[in-house]
């Protein structure tokens, strides 16, 4: 029997975190025997707030991105790996889905509302780019796409975009699910625990995120001025939101229960706490870490890798994108 198809990129902006590898790349990892799996670099997406795009720096984003995909265990004969804009048809069908999609199911976007919030001027693409998202899932004939619980509204408007497309032109595109985890972290700030783990923040506060690449000594130097509390409870359930996120990271890189960590915990402070997940982080990192460097030294594997991943993604994108192209009436 065929395997299920699961889609999700990432966008290359910024250094990946310890909140997209958790939340993302180490489930990819997981996820690529069980289902065919299509994993990408949306770089497409990155152009929605063209301020802060520098062409140099986004061609080396995708690299170091794809580079950390592997690194993490991704192994591009298990899955396709590829880089969204080598595959023309995720631009062609999202401007497509663009026009048939209301600008009232736009606006509402959890994150376009947040992104937009105070600003003088928002670009369209900030307003439009969840078409392309559905574009991406789409093309594939995705069953499932993982995210976390925050973002399953965009699975949710793609399922309506393909039924609108159904109504309007009796296109049947296959609607996907989520595919959320059942017992999942969410990795917050830890300068600000209030705040998820963000990309963009991290480039303007060093302190905010562990990246990928960080190394031990930098891993120590984060957690050891990560925002606690005056306190001392060290239970999962008590635990203030800076503490809670430090017993998060603590159980999701050691492996042990909760139990287990509350109880190693009785009776010792925040400086334990904070050095133990130091440990654990460091230690899970180190190999992903000098795997990264391994692959940025080999571009012509990091070339080969996203050359056959195009190719291969090309070959399902353009198939898909004849046949709506046929149903809306283009050439």
């Amino acid at each position: 029997m065929a395997k299920k198809r699961v889609v999700s990129g990432v966008q290359p902006t910024g250094f990946l975190h310890l909140g997209n590898y958790v939340g993302a790349v180490k489930r990819w990892v997981e996820l690529q025997d069980e289902y065919e799996c299509f994993f990408f670099v949306a770089d497409l997406h990155s152009l929605t707030i063209p301020e802060q795009v520098e062409a140099a720096a986004l061609r080396e984003s995708v690299r170091v991105t794809v580079a950390l995909y592997l690194a993490s265990g991704l192994d591009p004969k298990r899955c396709v790996i590829f880089r969204q804009s080598a595959v023309p048809a995720h631009a062609e069908l999202g401007w497509i889905l663009t026009c048939a999609t209301p600008i009232g199911w736009l606006e509402r976007m959890t994150q376009y509302k947040s992104k937009s919030a105070g600003a003088e001027s928002v670009g369209s693409g900030l307003l439009v780019y969840p078409a392309l998202q559905a574009a991406d899932i789409l093309l594939y004939h995705a069953d499932y796409v993982p995210v976390g619980a925050d973002q399953k509204q965009h699975v949710e408007l793609t399922r309506d975009i393909a039924g609108r497309m159904k109504s309007l032109f009796g296109i049947e595109l296959k609607t996907p699910e989520p595919l959320i985890p059942a017992s999942g972290a969410r990795i917050m700030g830890l300068d600000d625990p209030t705040e998820k783990m963000s990309k963009s923040t991290a480039a303007e506060r060093p302190n905010h995120a562990i990246l990928m690449q960080d190394d031990e000594a930098t891993i120590r130097k984060k957690l050891r001025v990560a925002v606690t509390d005056l306190g001392r409870d060290t239970t999962f359930a008590g635990a203030q939101p800076g503490v809670r996120n430090l017993l998060e990271l603590l159980r999701i890189f050691s492996g042990k229960s909760e139990a287990e960590i509350e109880r190693e915990l009785d009776g010792k402070g925040y400086s334990q706490l904070k050095g133990w997940a130091a440990d654990a982080v460091a230690e899970a990192l180190a190999p992903v870490r000098a795997r990264y460097e391994e692959i940025m030294r080999d571009p012509e594997y990091l070339d080969g890798v996203l050359r056959d991943g195009a190719q291969r993604a090309h070959a399902i994108a353009a198939e898909t994108l004849r046949s709506v192209k046929d149903a809306v009436g283009l050439v």
